[in-house]
């Protein structure tokens, strides 16, 4: 009978296409990986995966059998939680965050989750980098953006609104820009970790698209607030990056009047109708904590004083769905 560890290696090299990469997955060797699938398929009677010089992918009798392995290894894996969790959440929780609102807002619930979960174990990868979370295994991620169909599982948490930002040395010298079109007028600092190179802005019912000139750019949303609060021109941030300086006085938010369009706060993991444990208690913090209106927001109440409603790019927290993990991420 087929070893649980020869099936796990045959999902592996199915699900990230080459057994080398499998190998790096999976922590083993590339030879281990390429011995438990051969052997695999010598009990099988039956060939699993086409190797080409482009790669590898499951045959159709391949298909078949991972999707069936798949179910069983989801059953057993249900069934061990099950046991082990009259002691509490055990096993280990690969999470990939983005790198400054994970420090920042992510890091701190995980210190309690560690505390109340003491035999949880955390694997946090704190990057900016789109991580292939079935390739790589990761058990969830927190993502920053908007949503595209796929088989992912998404839920939604919480808005996440960008403002224009300066310094009130520079808007004293430079003046206060009233409209979208006078930013023509303005030093802008520009982000460059994404392809969008435009500021887009609600005015009434229409969108207003600005593409600024910017002598000064960064791949790096922290670099970007430096420069703004010495006084050297108008950033466009994510409020929850800027939240502290916006509080301290060091910048201020300007051009109120014309909301930008909200990204959201998402907790994804693999697809699958059984959630383990160690994902489960996650959620739920993530959920309790953030809920739909994010605490780090300082320019909502503002907003709200000149009655205007906040442009939304997402969805109240609900029930999960399918989804992809996320594109166009804001500066973080």
């Amino acid at each position: 009978m087929a070893e649980l560890d020869d099936i796990r290696s045959f999902i592996a090299v199915a699900e990230t296409g080459g057994f080398g990469r499998a190998a790096q997955v999976l922590g083993l060797s590339k030879s281990i990986v390429s011995r438990r699938v051969s052997k695999l398929e010598e009990e099988l009677g039956a060939r699993l995966l086409s190797r080409t010089t482009r790669g590898v992918s499951p045959t159709e009798a391949g298909i078949v059998f991972k999707a069936r392995s798949e179910r069983i290894l989801e059953a057993l894996e249900e069934a061990r939680e099950e046991v082990a969790q009259a002691g509490g959440v055990t096993g280990r929780l690969r999470l990939a965050m983005p790198l400054t609102f994970g420090n920042r807002h992510v890091a701190p619930l995980l210190r309690e989750l560690a505390l109340e979960h003491p035999r949880l174990e955390l694997d946090v990868h704190a990057s900016d980098r789109f991580v292939d979370l079935i390739g790589e295994r990761f058990d969830a991620a927190i993502r920053i953006g908007t949503l595209k169909d796929s088989s992912l599982i998404a839920r939604r948490l919480a808005p996440v609104y960008t403002s224009v930002l300066g310094s009130p040395a520079y808007l004293a010298r430079k003046g206060r820009p009233r409209t979208p079109q006078d930013l023509a007028q303005h030093d802008c600092l520009l982000y460059t970790g994404s392809a969008e190179q435009e500021w887009t802005f609600r005015a009434g019912r229409r969108w207003v698209p600005v593409r600024p000139t910017a002598r000064l750019r960064s791949d790096s949303g922290e670099t970007l607030l430096e420069w703004a609060a010495a006084g050297l021109g108008l950033a466009v941030l994510p409020n929850f990056l800027a939240s502290d300086a916006i509080r301290a006085g060091q910048v201020e938010p300007v051009l109120l009047d014309y909301p930008m369009p909200a990204r959201g706060l998402f907790v994804v993991r693999p697809p699958g109708a059984f959630v383990p444990g160690k994902v489960r208690v996650l959620i739920d913090l993530l959920v309790a904590r953030f809920g739909a209106t994010p605490y780090w927001d300082p320019c909502q109440d503002a907003m709200k004083e000149r009655g205007l409603a906040l442009e939304e790019a997402w969805e109240q927290p609900g029930e999960a769905h399918p989804a992809e993990e996320l594109s166009d991420p804001h500066p973080a």
